[in-house]
């Protein structure tokens, strides 16, 4: 088969999503699949047809969704940019969560909205292996600010519309004590809004691509959740049901990028020695954006390795696929089968953030296919 291209292994997401479903929450507790990870058809219609909802994070997906025959009521919108087309997508009954004042008023001027409504609230709190992944705090733009919830309410309220459920979303991690931070934040920000009875809080669970990452521990996780949950009951009178957005946990570690080796070049002596791959950024720009680390394999009968740094085929210096641990501005050398131009090169758990994040067209190379397997 010709390379690059992306495999995806239904058998992976199956057993994910078997783990995910039977997760729990004193409450109630729904799993919603962030497309923007993968939308890649046939994965959205496994993760429907076993009762996973979804989460969008722009009309475009929403809509994208509705035309795949996904049911407007398993659809919830949380979106950067303001709607195109709000309007529509509430006559299809998709939920609407508004992470800016300016996005709750456009909603409570649609005439077919409604009388409940999400918000995104953004608690002062972010988390994230780097700050390109926190998404919380006050360096980051997402959410409605938690000083204005007054405002807010007072909006909500003049057009007798009900806030029912809270969106916070603070970033990544996969350290138990971060999550149980975030949720007593979120149910801080929950008492002040009466009416809340669902909390989604979002996804960011990590999974362990390389060296000593951490994989997010969901059973602990949730259960940790659920028992800050039974306490807020206890507390408040309140029964609050949990939603939790997985994209990465969900669909990483499905995916797998395979490409060719195009060339193998080096600098001397003293310098490296370089596998160019008939991929890079065009396709995988997680390394470039966030200096991910993912593990690489070269794929030949060879019993001798070698130390190679591993590179893209566009024309940008930054076209790095194995960057150092913690700074990807430096690259890092790979002990690797000691490979030949041709040999095919495995990039693993590429499932989320890659086919549907990459730096499409640049250099004018065609994307990689992405194919379903087992």
């Amino acid at each position: 088969m010709n390379t690059p291209r992306f495999e995806y292994s239904s058998s992976v997401i199956e057993k994910t999503i078997n783990l995910l479903l039977g997760l729990s929450s004193p409450y109630g507790l729904q799993v919603r699949y962030a497309i923007k990870a993968n939308p890649h058809p046939e994965i959205i219609k496994i993760v429907n047809d076993r009762g996973v909802h979804f989460d969008a994070s722009s009309s475009y997906e929403a809509e994208e969704l509705l035309n795949q025959g996904i049911a407007g009521s398993k659809i919830s919108l949380s979106s950067q940019q303001s709607p195109h087309n709000l309007e529509v997508l509430l006559q299809a009954g998709v939920l609407f969560t508004a992470t800016s004042i300016n996005q709750l008023e456009l909603f409570l001027n649609c005439a077919s909205h409604p009388n409940v409504v999400g918000v995104r609230i953004n608690p002062a709190f972010g988390a994230g292996h780097n700050n390109r992944t926190s998404t919380g705090g006050t360096s980051a733009s997402f959410g409605i600010w938690h000083e204005y919830i007054d405002e807010v309410l007072l909006l909500a309220k003049a057009e007798q519309v009900t806030i029912n459920k809270l969106h916070i979303h603070i970033g990544s991690g996969a350290d138990s004590a971060v999550w149980q931070e975030v949720m007593e934040r979120s149910l801080s920000v929950v008492e002040k809004l009466p009416d809340v009875t669902t909390l989604d809080i979002g996804g960011g669970y990590k999974i362990h691509r390389y060296g000593d990452e951490k994989e997010a521990d969901m059973p602990e996780i949730v259960a940790m959740f659920g028992k800050q949950l039974q306490l807020f009951f206890e507390k408040t009178g309140r029964k609050i049901s949990l939603e939790i957005e997985p994209g990465t946990y969900l669909i990483a570690h499905t995916g797998t990028l395979v490409a060719s080796i195009d060339d193998i070049v080096d600098t001397g002596s003293a310098g490296y020695t370089f596998l160019r791959l008939n991929t890079g950024m065009n396709d995988f720009l997680r390394a470039t954006l966030y200096g991910s680390r993912h593990l690489i394999e070269v794929v030949n009968g060879s019993s001798t390795t070698k130390e190679y740094v591993v590179v893209g085929h566009n024309c940008e210096s930054g076209d790095i696929l194995s960057p150092a641990s913690g700074n990807p501005e430096e690259i890092e050398t790979r002990t690797l089968k000691e490979a030949q131009i041709g040999d095919e090169v495995r990039i693993y758990d590429t499932g989320a953030y890659c086919a549907s994040m990459r730096a499409k067209g640049y250099n004018s190379f065609p994307d990689a296919i992405e194919v379903m397997v087992d």
